[in-house]
């Protein structure tokens, strides 16, 4: 039994999703144990002249966002349980508004979807053309990102991981 956490990212709401969910301890059979808490959160960039006369890049939550707007995804996991966790898997289903560009520095990157079921790396994913035959997908077709915990997440243990999108 794989956990999966499907997180609905609405801009109008941060923290997106807060609060602990049932996951399946480490080395045990489909028994619910530990709880996994998520918070999902949105920052936007705002660029700014700096007094060296460079360009700044700062990271603000947002009151207003605009097409064309880099959005930065973050999602936080924590186990609040006492227990390690295992088969963690965190998918994050993006709305029609937002195109994923890629995964933010420092954080791994997703495995990504265009149809909500087959993920992979971008590279490695077909969309049907409109001709009948199949082309690459592109970062515009993604609909959804998603991270696998490849190890059991241990007790007390938190981390998070970030996409980069932009308002269309």
């Amino acid at each position: 039994m794989t956990l999966r956490i499907l997180l609905a990212v609405v801009m109008a709401a941060i923290p997106l999703v807060t609060g602990p969910l049932a996951a399946r301890p480490a080395g045990q059979a489909a028994r619910a144990g530990g709880p996994l808490e998520i918070t999902s959160s949105m920052m936007v960039e705002r660029r700014s002249a700096a007094a060296d006369g460079t360009t700044r890049v700062t990271l603000v939550k947002p009151t207003r966002v605009s097409p064309g707007d880099r959005i930065i995804f973050v999602l936080a996991y924590h186990n609040v349980g006492t227990q390690p966790l295992s088969d963690v898997v965190l998918a994050n289903p993006l709305p029609r508004a937002i195109a994923y560009r890629s995964a933010s520095p420092g954080s791994p990157a997703p495995e990504v979807s265009v149809d909500g079921k087959t993920y992979g790396a971008l590279a490695a994913l077909r969309m049907p053309a409109l001709d009948g035959s199949t082309r690459a997908a592109g970062a515009d077709d993604v609909t959804h990102v998603r991270w696998r915990i490849a190890t059991p997440l241990a007790a007390g243990a938190q981390g998070q991981f970030a996409f980069q999108a932009v308002l269309k």
